[in-house]
Order: C-alpha cells, then structure tokens, then sequence
C-alpha cells in the first residue's frame, strides 16, 4: 500500500514531469542507441528530475498543491472559505523591549485579496483594539469608536496581507506576475527564488524548497527596509499545511515572533464583525 508521501510524491511528478519526445529510429539496422547518446539521455533525465527545468509558473503550482493536497487550489478555496486564528505574539521595540500579546484574526475569503475581509484584534496588557480591512478601506475600532490607524500600524497590518503566503498561492487571482530567480542554499537546503509582484507593484521574494515545494522564508522592502518572515512548526490543519511559527526580521534583527495556537477552517464569521461601530 502507498504511503501518503508516495501518493503526494506521484501527483507531484505526474503534473511536472517534463517528458522528452520519442524519435522514431530511421535505420532498422540501428537497434541500440550509442553509448554517448544513453549518456546524453541520461544526464537530461537527472536535470528532469531535479526540477532544473521547471519554469515559474510550474514551481508556484507545485507549492500551491502541496499546500493543499489533493487539490491544490480547489482544496484551499473549498477548505478556506473562513478562517478564525488565535495566538500570542512577542514585538520587540527600537529600545529593545519585548513586548506580548494576545491576537486572533477572522478572514472571509473573497475572489482576491484587495476584496477579502480581515479582522485582527490584538491585546496589549493595558488595552484592546482591532484592525479591520472591510475589502474596500482599513480602519480600527476601540471602545466600539472608529479611528484611524497609525502609520506603522496600518503598515505592519497592510504588510501581513499583502506580502504574506496568500500572495504566492493566490497569484493567479491577484493577477501577479512570476519570475524565477535563481536558486541559494541555506545552511545546507536549496531554495527556488520565486519572485510575486502584484498589481500594485509590490514585489514579494519566496524561497520554496527545492525537495518539499514549502515556502521557509519570504522577504521584501518597504520604505528603505529589508523584511525577512521565516515559517517554522509546519502542520496540517483541516487537511491544509499551516506553519504553526513564525518570525518576522527588519534589517536583520528579529522585531516580531508570531505563534499561532488554534486555527481553524471554514466556521460561520458573521459580516458585521467587518464594520465599525
């Protein structure tokens, strides 16, 4: 009996498989290829396998499948039409204070990201608030009063969204653009350098393992800043790979820790919880 690995193994290989065409020999007399030529053939079937040859768009649906497995993107759009999230989270601040708290994040899923809705509250030791991006405009809302969010915190909430793991397995339907990179080695494992740029020009740079098409690290910049989010604790959640950890580096010094501690799929989230007041 195959084992789950085996089976995502051949869905993967059967999709991708780039397969060289068959030429029909011209002289009967000439049964077995020569020796150079099995090399040839050989070497091709080595770099086939290694994916040397796979192109942007193919790197991006391999990852998209192996997110939700078997379906890829049908699985995530059926599984994902909701997501309720809850977790702690550790900033770390310019004095170099380490600051905790509590969030939980609601997601209705909309046909792309500028018309999804997000609701993030976050709990500081000494007040409460939330963040709602209503697919149209972000604004937050305390003591049941709307207001207008400061700059760097409209910043990190717009940053989370628009260059977050979404922004890769939902390319297609923001429209993005691919381009393929190159590859790097990290501590020993080799990375794709899969580039996502939006619409609105934001450009996301994904390193997706070579061997488990994960994505382990994104980066980007953002007013003369260099961010680096790292995705650690991968684990299914209803069927679909979620990584449990993550942490977020600004110029290479870690500014934020993310862990989330439940999440779940597809439960009712009531629409008023998008508007203010």
């Amino acid at each position: 009996m195959f084992s789950y690995f085996k089976i995502l193994f051949l869905a993967v290989a059967l999709i991708f498989t780039i397969s060289a065409p068959l030429s029909a020999q011209e002289n009967s007399g000439s049964a077995q290829p020569k020796k150079e030529e099995k090399k040839e053939e050989k070497k091709e079937e080595k770099k086939s396998k290694n994916g040397a040859n796979l192109s942007a768009e193919q790197i991006a649906e391999s990852s998209i499948l192996i997110y939700g497995f078997p379906g890829g993107r049908q699985t995530l759009n059926q599984i994902r039409k909701t997501t309720i999230e809850r977790g702690k989270i550790s900033s770390t601040g310019t004095d170099g204070r380490v600051e905790q708290s509590n969030y939980q994040r609601w997601i209705l899923r909309a046909d792309n990201l500028d018309k999804e809705k997000v609701r993030f509250d976050q709990e500081l030791p000494n007040a409460k608030y939330a963040l709602i991006y209503d697919g149209a405009k972000l604004f937050g809302v305390y003591n049941d009063a709307v207001f207008a969010p400061r700059e760097d915190a409209a910043k990190s909430f717009n940053q989370q969204v628009w260059h977050g793991l979404d922004a890769l397995l939902r390319y297609k339907e923001n429209e993005s653009k691919l381009e393929l990179a190159g590859r790097e080695k990290f501590s020993g494992v080799e990375f794709y350098q899969l580039d996502v740029t939006d619409k609105q020009n934001r450009k996301t740079r994904f390193y997706v393992s070579t061997k488990s098409y994960r994505v382990m690290m994104l980066e980007y910049e953002a007013d003369g800043t260099k961010f680096r989010r790292k995705f650690y604790d991968y684990n299914y959640a209803q069927g679909t790979l979620v990584p449990f950890r993550t942490t977020l580096w600004a110029n290479d010094k870690q500014v934020e820790e993310t862990q989330t501690l439940t999440i779940t799929f597809g439960q009712k989230v009531e629409e008023n919880m998008f508007q203010g007041g």
